[in-house]
């Protein structure tokens, strides 16, 4: 099972998916950590986001080889980046998405803080605003607090498991 979280910087996307992968016992790949690993200064330039969307990509393609579950975290914030996903799985490893979504409020406050991986802030967080496309596609909406991460990896359990028993059944 490939899951993919996403939503703008600030919305808890990524405190969201580690502890969805800790859940499923899947492996995790989070955008920060790698643009981390891979720049010493990060800037969120177009160049340095396509650099690491392909290291996800390739890492999506290993544990589908495997067959080992993955929950990817990145913004995934145009659709373009979303379908080379899904192309690359393919019908038979379709990908769930879950979106995060957060009050502007609350990323504010939560981009202000200094984060372990993350260098976002909320000049960051507007552009990427900006460029949004919304996905079409079916998936799950969840509104973060501080304050309810069970009830969301709750709801987003057994959204996975709704989509499973389709998928097996057909």
């Amino acid at each position: 099972m490939i899951v993919v979280v996403f939503g703008l910087p600030g919305s808890g996307k990524s405190y969201f998916a580690y502890q969805l992968a800790d859940r499923l016992k899947a492996d995790y790949i989070g955008s920060d950590r790698l643009r981390r690993d891979l720049f010493a200064e990060t800037i969120y330039s177009e160049s340095e986001k396509l650099l690491v969307y392909s290291k996800m990509l390739m890492e999506m393609r290993a544990h589908i080889r495997q067959n080992r579950d993955l929950v990817c975290d990145a913004t995934f914030y145009k659709n373009d980046i979303r379908k080379q996903f899904i192309d690359e799985a393919g019908e038979e490893n379709e990908i769930i998405f879950i979106e995060i979504q957060a009050a502007e409020p609350v990323i504010r406050r939560r981009l202000a803080k200094k984060r372990a991986d993350s260098d976002a802030d909320f000049d960051v967080y507007q552009k990427i605003k900006e460029e949004w496309e919304p996905l079409q596609e079916e998936h799950l909406v969840l509104e973060s607090t501080d304050n309810n991460i069970n009830y969301m990896l709750n709801k987003a359990a057994a959204y996975l498991r709704r989509h499973n028993d389709k998928r097996t059944s057909q």
